[in-house]
């Protein structure tokens, strides 16, 4: 990473970013793919796992891998409260209504079946926030789906709005998604999508940090990618999708056709909305996601309990630009917090990242000395991203 200060307009978009994090959900689904975690984590029954929430997708992914405990822990108490109503959901709800809620995105009893059924069981917090967003889960048409809502739902949906006006590209889009050959799919994308997508207005508007920003990217993981990308941010974003659309099935792919469509189906969803997931979380493997609001430094800092597995998603971009020390001292407690033979992983926006190369502990040691990488198997991972806007995936045993 750059050592240069941040400009007057970086610190504005910074600032920006901060107040949009402080005052609503980021995000409505996990942006990170749980397939590759499992392989890199490989969870055992005895082990005790701290994940950030995020959408709280993945802490119940890992969940039906069996492990003693999954924390899920998220400094944004909306996030929270999302991850609540979920586990809600699963203790109260049938799957067929609960699919529709988080499958489907809308229920046309939603109200009822909140008031009656799911309410109760949530915080004060998480009470307060969906009182006033039951809106959220009862509209009807692709619009009203809760994967338009929050900020990146609301990126989505002008996306989502932009093609469907434009009658090409709609249809090209639709074909895209049910189509069941990789030859086929690339062929579609590149022929029909591909031109009349990424049209100047577009190429424009993705290269914003204001839409970044939307899309709960930091201007530090922005600086990351420019640095590492010849084409800028929305270059990097071209590539990315065209490396998605082209080489992996969209037919398995949920995280991309969640905000083509509006929403998941059964047979193109997260594990946790899957009937046998559903099942098995209701059968008691839910009872062992336990959701946190705190920053990870601040739970673990209170926190007298040993973790097997970290998943740390992507917010040390954000440290390592803006809070070093605070980045320093995270890893200080995750060390300290670190049973024999744990492991972590983590995104970044570069393949690799200065700032962890270079990050001094809290006792004058070397980060980069107490990390054992595991550079093969995440680059292989990182191939099948069904994501693929992570610049670096990174999985490393920790020295205690």
């Amino acid at each position: 990473m750059s050592s240069s200060k941040p400009g007057l307009a970086e610190r504005v978009h910074q600032r920006l970013f901060a107040a949009l994090y402080r005052r609503t959900l980021l995000y409505n689904a996990c942006w990170e793919d749980p397939a590759l975690d499992r392989v890199a984590l490989a969870l055992q029954p005895q082990h005790r796992v701290l994940v950030i929430t995020s959408g709280g997708c993945n802490a119940l992914d890992y969940a039906l891998c069996g492990p003693r405990e999954v924390v899920a822990v998220d400094a944004n108490p909306r996030q929270t409260a999302l991850l609540e109503l979920k586990i809600a959901g699963i203790r109260a709800l049938d799957y067929d209504d609960f699919f529709r809620i988080f499958g489907e995105g809308w229920h046309p009893a939603f109200r009822e079946l909140y008031l009656r059924r799911l309410r109760p069981q949530l915080s004060e917090f998480a009470r307060q926030w969906w009182d006033r967003r039951l809106s959220w889960f009862s509209g009807r048409g692709w619009r009203s789906s809760f994967y338009y809502h929050g900020l990146s739902g609301l990126v989505a949906r002008l996306m989502r709005t932009h093609i469907a006006q434009r009658p090409r590209l709609r249809r090209a889009i639709d074909d895209l998604l049910v189509v069941r050959d990789l030859a086929e799919q690339r062929r579609i994308y590149d022929q029909r999508v591909h031109p009349a997508l990424w049209t100047r207005a577009v190429r424009w508007a993705v290269s914003r940090q204001a839409t970044m920003s939307l899309l709960g990217v930091p201007t530090a993981q922005s600086r990351e990618v420019r640095a590492a990308h010849a084409g800028g941010i929305s270059g990097y974003i071209i590539d990315a999708i065209a490396t998605v659309f082209r080489q992996l099935p969209l037919w398995t792919n949920y995280f991309w056709t969640v905000y083509l469509r509006g929403s998941y189906t059964r047979s193109c969803c997260p594990e946790y909305l899957t009937a046998a997931g559903f099942a098995a979380l209701q059968a008691g493997l839910v009872e062992r996601v336990r959701p946190v609001t705190d920053t990870v430094a601040g739970f673990l800092a209170r926190c007298e309990q040993l973790f097997d597995r970290f998943i740390l998603l992507d917010h040390q971009d954000w440290l390592g630009a803006h809070q070093p020390a605070e980045l320093a001292r995270e890893w200080g407690l995750v060390l300290a917090r670190a049973a024999p033979g744990a492991r972590a992983i983590w995104r970044s926006a570069h393949p690799q990242p200065a700032y962890l190369a270079d990050l001094r502990l809290p006792d004058g040691s070397a980060l980069a000395e107490r990390l054992v990488y595991h550079r093969e198997l995440a680059a292989e991972l990182h191939r099948r991203d069904r994501v693929g806007t992570y610049g670096g995936f990174h999985i490393a045993d920790l020295r205690c």
